[in-house]
């Protein structure tokens, strides 16, 4: 990821999850806090309810690599925490995306043109 590193403390989720906006759709939750880093840090958060390792690690990869392609897209200076939901086990990777997507633009922090 070009523009982004990843959320892993603990403390990081729940500054984000205390002071940040949630939107959600059928398949995903996202909380979107403004940083003062000028880049994205993304955080991937599965539960064991979704279901076995294999599951939710898969899970995790098609939502990392649904932002990857579509970074360029994303406004920068944010800390963005993605939480799968149960229904979102048996997707694709176009649904999976295109719910992102979906939340991004929610948060107004998903741009469909590029800015020079």
């Amino acid at each position: 990821m070009k523009f982004s590193e990843s959320l892993k403390q603990n403390k990081d989720f729940q500054v984000i999850y205390k002071n940040g906006k949630s939107y959600a759709n059928r398949y995903l939750v996202m909380y979107v806090k403004k940083n003062i880093l000028g880049k994205n840090r993304l955080g991937i958060s599965v539960s064991k309810k979704v279901g076995n390792s294999v599951v939710r690690h898969h899970l995790t990869r098609l939502i990392r690599e649904s932002y990857r392609l579509q970074e360029e897209h994303f406004q920068c200076g944010f800390d963005i925490i993605v939480i799968a939901r149960v229904s979102a086990k048996e997707k694709d990777y176009h649904e999976i995306e295109s719910a992102l997507i979906h939340l991004g633009k929610l948060h107004e922090i998903y741009k469909t043109y590029q800015q020079s």
